[in-house]
């Protein structure tokens, strides 16, 4: 998609709140490569599904031939932002914090690649401060009556909000100039509670560079499910990037479990589909609801961008063996290992153990009696193959490398034995 045209498919794709000056963005565009800056603060050690919402915008932008630079705020961090927050963030100790920063700039890699891409921590700069540096050149910038006005800071006043996250709103305007003069950034994105923060950015540059100095403000809107709900939040609670925190295999099921109502705005919003692709999908959750093809693409395209090609497969064959027809014998060991993050499981030895044995260790049945009889019913599987004798040896070291042994119940009860 050429330059010009990025910001027309941010708004049909329902990616824009609010924006300084569309008109003058573009034609900036249209002449220079510009950085286009994220900021991110590195409080825990892996992002959510939330952190994807400003990140998909800033793909768009290095996908239409930008810059992105993504500020992993070591500084800011251990400040905290009391944006869209009732209380005070919990201070992280430096360590802590240089993990953090290590473990999000690794997926911030997965998604942006290594080429084209910066990543920079707002503690080289901003560390380099004393405080009447701080008071003296940008003290004087920030009147208290425009600052009191910010909305993130109106809604924390009657709760109560310290002097030391008042000032984040200056540290985040101090970033934004010092990404103006370091990388060529010329627009910052932020989710829509950020706009006081990007717009305080604005006019800081606008004060120490020029009133015609280049510099641009873009929010994404809160992104709300049809039910109301705040997108990304679940039972379960967070859905990580984290493959350790959150399987790709749960990550998979989190997007193929988009309802119908809301399958659209997830498809716009977090996949690279075309206009055309999208319709077609959308149209068939009219006339084929049950197959849900367009939940499959959005799962699979999702999955694919943010774990890769070889992780979507795994979570998709571990999709098709549990949901559907495929024959668990057709798993590799890796993927067995896949299913049984995701399936109870149990320690067994080496040594051949008697069918009835089996089915209780794995917790499939409370007692032999009982197994047996699921046994001669033919409800027990193992490895995929039915067993009805009820005087059968298994050899726990016959098949996925001696590692695993996969024991089923009926159609939706699953356990793994881990081979010891």
């Amino acid at each position: 998609m050429a330059e010009e045209n990025v910001l027309q498919e941010l708004e049909w794709r329902g990616a824009i709140n609010q924006q300084t000056d569309p008109e003058g963005l573009l034609e900036l565009m249209d002449k220079e490569q510009i950085g286009v800056y994220v900021g991110i603060d590195p409080t825990g050690d892996s992002m959510h599904i939330g952190h994807l919402i400003p990140f998909m915008v800033l793909k768009r932008f290095q996908n239409a031939g930008q810059h992105p630079v993504i500020v992993v705020g070591g500084a800011t961090g251990s400040i905290g932002d009391p944006s869209g927050k009732k209380s005070e963030r919990k201070m992280l100790s430096k360590e802590q914090m240089d993990q953090n920063v290590a473990k999000m700039s690794k997926q911030l890699e997965k998604l942006f690649g290594k080429d084209g891409f910066t990543i920079v921590n707002n503690m080289d700069w901003l560390g380099e401060f004393n405080l009447l540096d701080f008071l003296r050149d940008y003290g004087k910038m920030f009147p208290i009556n425009t600052m009191l006005a910010k909305d993130v800071v109106a809604s924390r006043l009657e709760a109560g909000i310290s002097f030391t996250e008042f000032t984040y709103q200056i540290l985040q305007a101090i970033d934004f100039h010092e990404l103006w003069k370091r990388e060529h950034v010329r627009l910052q994105l932020g989710g829509s509670d950020q706009w006081g923060n990007i717009t305080g950015g604005v006019d800081l540059i606008h004060k120490l560079e020029g009133s015609d100095a280049p510099a641009f403000g873009l929010t994404v809107p809160l992104l709300l499910k049809s039910d109301g709900t705040k997108f990304g939040k679940t039972e379960g609670g967070a859905v990580w990037l984290d493959p350790e925190k959150t399987t790709p295999f749960e990550f998979y099921q989190f997007w193929l479990n988009t309802a119908d109502e809301d399958v659209e705005k997830m498809l716009k919003f977090f996949t690279f589909l075309s206009k055309e692709e999208i319709d077609e999908l959308v149209e068939s959750t009219k006339t084929d609801a049950s197959a849900r093809k367009a939940q499959r693409r959005l799962a699979e395209e999702v999955t694919r961008f943010v774990h890769g090609e070889e992780a979507l497969k795994t979570a998709e064959k571990v999709t098709d063996v549990l949901f559907g027809n495929a024959d668990v014998a057709t798993l590799s060991t890796d993927e067995v290992q896949a299913l049984a993050g995701n399936v109870p499981t149990f320690e067994i030895g080496s040594e051949p153990i008697g069918i009835l044995d089996l089915v209780v260790a794995a917790g499939l049945e409370t007692s032999k009696t009982r197994a047996r009889e699921s046994v001669t019913n033919g409800a027990i599987r193992i490895n995929g193959e039915q067993i009805k004798d009820v005087e059968t040896m298994i050899d726990p070291k016959a098949a996925f490398d001696g590692k695993y042994v996969i024991v089923k119940r009926g159609k939706k009860k699953w356990a793994v034995g881990k081979v010891q």
